[in-house]
């Protein structure tokens, strides 16, 4: 699936560099694709559609971002059970990590809710929403980058 048929768009971050009142942080994906290629990679093998907890979500750096603000990655969400892409985007760099802060910080203040929700649409039709408290960030190697990733605590990878 062509990374160039999704739009990215995210809420309720910028509290987070003015020090304001926590909300949650929220992205909306757009997609603008064949008819029904993204429900289908977002059908289980039961017919309905992933839960939040059958998804991954990842970033996986192209280059490195230490000292250079545009550096890019992709923003990934998987299927847990099988491993298969659901979908994939270009992003930069300094623009997920500073969701992944503000997620990080929301979690601090309100543990009773995902750290942030993630909503996919189709064509502004919305097909899924999940509450997430985990976005892992790896290097362009594929090593975890621990301290840029939202990981819960307790929970061990």
């Amino acid at each position: 699936m062509r990374r160039d048929y999704f739009e990215l768009d995210v809420e309720q971050v910028d509290w987070v560099d003015t020090d304001g009142e926590p909300r949650q942080p929220r992205v909306y994906i757009d997609f603008h694709g064949p008819d029904g290629l993204l429900r289908d990679r977002l059908t289980g093998s039961d017919g309905e559609l992933l839960e939040a907890e059958e998804t991954d979500v990842a970033f996986r750096l192209r280059e490195s971002h230490e000292g250079n603000p545009s550096a890019k990655g992709v923003v990934g969400v998987t299927n847990r059970i099988t491993g298969d892409f659901v979908l994939e985007l270009n992003e930069e760099a300094d623009d997920v990590l500073r969701f992944i802060r503000a997620a990080r910080e929301y979690g601090r203040h309100d543990a009773s809710d995902g750290s942030y929700r993630v909503e996919i649409s189709v064509d502004g039709e919305r097909l899924v929403t999940y509450e997430k408290r985990t976005f892992l960030v790896y290097d362009r190697e594929g090593n975890l980058l621990r301290r840029e990733s939202l990981i819960p605590p307790g929970v061990e990878l």
